[in-house]
């Protein structure tokens, strides 16, 4: 049978929420052993700081950022909860990120899948798809590695 969006979305959204919250409130949890460490697994102390940073600089908006943005978006949440950003403030934000992404990523989803084009061609989408949300991160890392130097 068909699924419906109106409950699919929702459902979806639910998730996501419940995803970030656990991750933000597993990264409260262990703030301070995190921060006494320089290195835990693939999480180095200098990661932490830089996302601390990109949050004091863009706000609750980069939790909303964080949510389009492969890999980030699922470390953001867990450093929000190990820096300081206070939940009330990071709560509202990942509120507007989720059904952003959620509802904006099913209905162009949905919508596309009924297209002959991208039926015939789901390869090439799914490789554009990859590659753009790719994007911020490599450019991210052009920034640093050569914007520095100028």
């Amino acid at each position: 049978g068909k699924i419906e969006l109106a409950f699919v979305i929702p459902l979806l959204i639910l998730a996501a929420l419940l995803g970030d919250n656990v991750n933000y409130f597993v990264g409260k949890f262990f703030s301070n052993f995190i921060k006494s460490k320089e290195k835990i697994f693939f999480l180095k102390r200098s990661h932490i700081e830089q996302t601390e940073a990109f949050y004091e600089k863009h706000g609750g908006q980069a939790v909303i950022m964080a949510r389009f943005v492969p890999i980030i978006r699922t470390v953001a949440p867990f450093v929000a909860g190990a820096g300081s950003m206070a939940y009330t403030k990071y709560i509202i934000f990942c509120v507007i990120g989720a059904v952003l992404w959620v509802a904006g990523i099913t209905t162009i989803g949905y919508f596309l899948g009924s297209n002959e084009w991208v039926k015939h061609n789901f390869e090439k989408v799914v490789l554009g798809i990859v590659a753009v949300s790719v994007l911020p991160m490599i450019i991210g890392v052009l920034k640093a590695k050569f914007g520095a130097k100028a």
